[in-house]
């Protein structure tokens, strides 16, 4: 990666991503009982194509005005017309990317008799917990007085993304860890549905957009949906901040278990893929010491790589950057831990954002298509890494690999994503590696 550009499309092919023989040693605790059953659903599974076209198969009936289904009992007014320039609905690339063939892991690798989470490569704080689904739940990231946030420290794998406004929203995964608190929990968008299905998780949101709300409880995810009711199933409630309420909803995941079977919801243990991980970081790459991400002047953070934990530690902008304010920033903590959010694996996604309708792009109600595959970078243990992210399968997590088809091992632990327009900018400036946040 050079000053002000990212590497070409030749570097991604060519570039020599070796891993660790005999000689070195993998400890690939997330292979339990799943390694035979990863490979062949890569080497045996749909391809891209036939992906894609499952997944056009859920799209939704575009928005008519003064169609909605809300539940909050008012009628949805769009917003006056706009001059519409058409968005395609499926994924614009300006360089084809051709899906790697899935190659053998090392034979380095290890098994461990200990049950592993499969997100996270580590052993759940309590194994009882795998015994069930995962949640996936919406967690605010603005307005910036609600921070800081409840839970983000317990997900085991957490995405970021934009919505709109200039602002981004997380979606987190809750399986080898209780939260009592999580939260604030927000309104839900089309991007969340990708997630529910690699996960296979109960989808923990406070309604959503009258068109996606809609869509959502007419499709195959209806009986996933876990939304806020009366009483304390499901357990949401509310914050002791003296806010207003839609800012004000948290979601305790300890409860959920026993309100799932009181309304007869499937909540069995899930056959979830596992992920690659290692305590060895992969062969190559470029010492990398932040990680930047500009969603907007008013939405921007970084990670910092802390040689002491060997983790990447979060910092979130603390104020907007409009008429040339300089960026301020402050870490990003953790009300329900007292700690800061941390990950040990930021993987940046380059994906198509895309408008169904104008009436969708006059509102900035996004398609994120996390479908098919494409670049990426991976930054673990201070180096990164270029890669590939593939969706091998409608309904499991994705497959992070080099350029050459093999697995990039991932550091056992929390993963979290980046998620980014396929033509976003990036470039670095030393040891600093920044992203800026761009749609076609």
């Amino acid at each position: 990666m050079g000053n002000r550009h990212a590497p070409s499309l030749r570097i991604w092919y060519n570039h020599d991503m070796r891993y660790r023989g005999a000689s070195g040693v993998f400890l690939s605790l997330g292979f339990v009982l799943f390694l035979f059953a990863m490979l062949t659903s890569c080497a045996s599974g749909p391809d891209p194509e036939s992906a894609s076209a499952s997944q056009d198969s859920f799209t939704p009936t575009p928005f008519q005005p003064g169609v909605y289904d809300s539940p909050f009992g008012v009628p949805f007014t769009p917003r006056p017309a706009v001059t519409f320039t058409p968005y395609p609905t499926t994924q614009v690339r300006g360089n084809s990317l051709i899906v790697p063939v899935i190659a053998t892991p090392s034979d380095a690798a290890i098994f461990s008799p200990i049950e592993i989470n499969p997100l996270t490569g580590l052993p759940p704080s309590d194994p009882a917990l795998l015994n069930r689904r995962p949640l996936a739940i919406k967690v605010a990231n603005y307005p910036r007085y609600i921070r800081p946030q409840s839970g983000l420290s317990l997900a085991d794998v957490v995405y970021e993304y934009y919505i709109e406004d200039l602002l981004t929203r997380f979606i987190a995964i809750y399986y080898g860890n209780d939260a009592k608190q999580v939260g604030p929990v927000r309104s839900g968008r089309y991007f969340d549905e990708h997630v529910a299905r690699m996960y296979h998780a109960f989808y923990v949101f406070k309604y959503a957009d009258p068109r996606e709300y809609t869509y959502f409880k007419s499709g195959s995810l209806s009986d996933l949906l876990v939304v806020p009711g009366f009483g304390e199933c499901p357990p949401f409630f509310g914050g002791k901040r003296q806010i207003e309420s839609y800012n004000n909803a948290y979601f305790n995941t300890t409860k959920w278990n026993d309100c799932a079977a009181r309304q007869r919801m499937d909540n069995s243990r899930q056959n979830l893929r596992s992920g690659f991980f290692s305590i060895v970081p992969p062969q190559g790459g470029w010492a990398v010491s932040r990680v930047f991400t500009r969603y907007s002047t008013d939405d921007y953070n970084y990670w910092q790589y802390d040689p002491a934990s060997g983790r990447y530690l979060r910092f979130q902008e603390a104020n907007d950057t409009r008429d040339n304010k300089p960026e301020t920033y402050a870490p990003l903590m953790d009300d329900l831990t007292k700690e800061q959010v941390a990950a040990d694996n930021v993987i940046v996604l380059y994906v198509s954002h895309t408008f169904a309708n104008e009436f969708e792009q006059q509102d900035e109600v996004f398609h994120v298509n996390l479908v098919d595959s494409g670049k990426a970078y991976v930054f673990r243990d201070g180096f990164a890494f270029p890669a590939y992210w593939s969706r091998t399968d409608i309904d499991q997590p994705l497959l992070i690999t080099a350029a050459s088809g093999t697995p990039i091992y991932l550091k056992p632990g929390t993963t979290f994503y980046q998620v980014i327009g396929e033509t976003s900018s990036d470039w670095s400036d030393g040891l600093d590696w920044h992203f800026d946040f761009h749609t076609p």
